[in-house]
């Protein structure tokens, strides 16, 4: 390949050397195999020189690095479970093997290895190789640990490099999964049912977002990418499923920052029968059970600590125009005109259209007045109506809506309403909205307002954004850092 580096192509020749001799550089499997921790575990019986012979183990995984001291030599060998160094000696292995194996063996190829749980004399825990097999070759050098990968655009790129050179990495997005495995578990607790909805629609509503558009060549007809999972769950309610939640893919059309993602990780849940005071039990239940699994997941990660600790508290609850209008120092924001918001907001920063809703406004004052400030766990609660046009409206607060946010570290994570059930009130709603533009536009659902008609019990529900709950408990810098492959800007 014409655009090898000379190293690349010394790894090739091995490959085809080893085939020229009968040798298969990329086998099958290797069975009976076990983490790098069982070997640490076996290891922490024996005492500094000592060997277990009696019980060899087989571990596989990549090989970081190689030392050579004559008729021994040392290699670290990684998992996922962590490291374990090789001890290889030329009377274990024989004269030629032990030569043969260091002329072959480069940083970054995969081999198994089988032999004795041992302690080395400085008290390091090894295993002891009887024998080795190469698993794959690496034709490609990995990166160097300090010096290989250091742009950002290409950790992401690439990111099965930034995997192979960062542990940190590895165990970030191990805990993300572990974490999304916690959130089912609570769910699943609570006696909610999970279920698929479509990703592809008529039309893409529950959400202010704009969405991707694709064209279906056997139906001919333009479909949208989903933008929320929120009505179609709310059509299983009508359905009688009582408590039902989705972890799935959402997209929407609009920037990238480090918060937000054309593609991102959503839970919604809802709940027949509750109101949006039963959802911030479980909530507050479910993100102190996040906090404490992500600290035994990362104990060296201060960000994780710190979750555990503040999560443990529990959530402060602010009022979003009580405390708006304290943090801002403005005042009767609930009575003020459109036009008259729409100056504060542009005084404020905000560059949203003109023609934007009284609502969007709104949300922009307190974006830029309060959430800076929302650093420990915080309920924010009883938005005003013109902010959500899927919320029921609050039982004792003139236009206000039954609604709480719940903030971390300054962000949102999710979001939560007693739902609107009347379907009359829901149409009126949705036409408003078209009626409207600017960003806080919701498009029209024709049947799903026409399954309200049957009947939607009351219910609650919420969405939360997986990828930045991981931001939050994790302390990763942007949501790329905890999305395997972002979507990034072409080269």
């Amino acid at each position: 390949m014409q655009d090898e580096t000379p190293l690349e192509r010394e790894r090739r020749a091995k490959v085809a050397r080893w085939r020229s001799e009968g040798r298969e550089p990329f086998p099958w499997s290797f069975p009976g195999r076990v983490s790098t921790e069982v070997v640490r575990t076996a290891c922490a019986r024996l005492r500094p020189g000592e060997s277990d012979s009696a019980h060899p183990l087989r571990v596989a995984g990549r090989l970081r690095a190689v030392r050579v001291h004559g008729r021994t030599a040392f290699a670290d060998l990684d998992d996922l479970a962590g490291s374990i160094q090789l001890f290889l000696r030329v009377d274990e292995l024989g004269e030629a093997a032990y030569g043969s194996w260091l002329a072959d063996l480069d940083p970054g190829d995969i081999v198994g290895a089988e032999g004795a749980p041992s302690v080395s004399r400085r008290g390091e825990p090894s295993l002891l190789v009887g024998s080795l097999t190469l698993l794959a070759k690496a034709v490609s050098p990995p990166p160097e640990k300090f010096h290989g990968l250091q742009d950002p655009e290409e950790r992401i790129r690439r990111r099965y490099l930034d995997l192979i050179a960062s542990p940190e990495s590895r165990a970030r997005f191990r805990a993300r999964s572990l974490l999304v495995r916690e959130v089912r578990a609570h769910f699943d607790a609570a006696g909610f049912l999970e279920f698929e909805t479509p990703v592809l629609l008529p039309v893409a509503s529950g959400a202010a977002a704009q969405p991707f558009v694709t064209h279906s060549n056997y139906l001919d007809e333009d479909v949208q990418l989903r933008i929320a999972l929120e009505l179609h769950l709310k059509r299983l309610l009508v359905g009688g499923l009582e408590r039902v939640y989705e972890i799935g893919r959402v997209f929407r059309n609009e920037d990238l920052d480090s918060t937000h993602s054309p593609e991102f990780t959503m839970l919604e849940a809802y709940w027949a029968y509750a109101d949006y005071r039963d959802m911030r039990s479980l909530v507050e239940g479910l993100y102190a059970r996040l906090a404490r699994r992500t600290e035994e997941l990362l104990p060296d990660v201060p960000a994780a600590k710190e979750a555990a600790r503040a999560f443990e508290a529990g959530f402060a609850t602010v009022d979003f125009v009580e405390e708006l209008e304290r943090q801002s120092g403005l005042s009767g924001l609930l009575e003020r005109s459109r036009e008259d918001l729409r100056a504060l907001a542009r005084a404020a920063g905000s560059t949203v259209p003109d023609d934007s809703p009284s609502g969007v406004f709104l949300d922009k004052l307190f974006e830029h007045y309060v959430e800076p400030t929302l650093t420990a766990p915080t309920f924010v609660l009883d938005h005003p109506m013109a902010t959500t046009p899927l919320a029921k409206r609050h039982r004792d607060k003139p236009g206000r809506v039954e609604r709480f946010e719940f903030f971390y570290r300054g962000f949102e994570l999710g979001n939560a309403y007693t739902e609107l059930n009347d379907p009359d009130e829901q149409e009126r709603r949705f036409r408003e909205q078209l009626s409207q533009r600017g960003e806080d536009h919701y498009a029209y659902d024709a049947d799903f307002v026409r399954a309200l008609r049957y009947g939607l019990p009351p219910n609650t529900g919420i969405g939360i954004g997986i990828d930045r709950m991981a931001i939050a408990l994790t302390g990763a810098a942007s949501i790329k850092d905890v999305i395997l492959f972002p979507l990034v800007r072409a080269k």
